[in-house]
């Protein structure tokens, strides 16, 4: 009897997978065919894309890169750019209606949020016409006050980070885990906290 048990549950296991891993790939297919993928990039796992663009060129990801978490692109604006070698982590989300560059080399952890505008107006009426029009994805009829976000080479953002719109982060930076960055940050420091300071500065390499 437990010799039956076993070959059964090891029969449900095999299906499960084998299921399992059919949606993941079918999953990477449709994430795939949303953006411009370099040689050796993957999307693991979890990861999604909504590019609502359909524009292939609006999601561009280099060479070498791990993506686990979420891509979004507006119908009515925004671009993101990877460079090569480059992880995004789980649960994390870039949202973009202008333009978010991220240079190569970087390292996004878990739970961490990029997005290059305001996600909604600031005046009530039309924040409540955002709400009914965003299940529409139409154009945007008032300003979401948007600026682009660059993020330099060999930059590592920690777990639970916030980076607003409009900021630069430069190269070989570390942000702190839980840290919102609303300026601008120099190369080659350690930077942690809200509001956001520099607590170390760094060696710069070159490699």
């Amino acid at each position: 009897m437990k010799f039956i048990k076993s070959i059964y549950y090891y029969w449900c296991h095999r299906l499960y997978s084998v299921g399992r891993d059919q949606y993941i790939r079918k999953r990477q297919i449709r994430n795939i065919s949303s953006a411009t993928l370099g040689e050796g990039s993957v999307f693991h796992h979890g990861a999604e894309i909504f590019n609502f663009s359909n524009n292939k060129s609006k999601i561009v990801i280099g060479s070498n890169c791990h993506i686990y978490g979420a891509l979004t692109v507006m119908a009515f604006g925004g671009k993101i750019i990877f460079g090569s070698n480059c992880s995004f982590g789980e649960h994390s989300r870039i949202n973009s209606v202008k333009e978010i560059e991220i240079g190569s080399r970087v390292m996004i952890a878990h739970n961490v949020n990029i997005l290059d505008n305001n996600s909604h107006p600031v005046d009530a009426k039309l924040r409540s016409k955002d709400f009914l029009s965003s299940y529409l994805n139409e154009a945007k009829e008032f300003e979401l006050s948007f600026a682009k976000i660059k993020i330099e080479d060999d930059v590592w953002i920690g777990f639970n980070s916030i980076i607003l719109k409009g900021v630069t982060i430069g190269r070989g930076a570390i942000i702190g885990a839980g840290s919102v960055v609303t300026k601008d940050v120099e190369p080659w420091t350690i930077n942690v906290g809200n509001p956001l300071k520099c607590i170390k500065k760094l060696e710069p390499i070159n490699f």
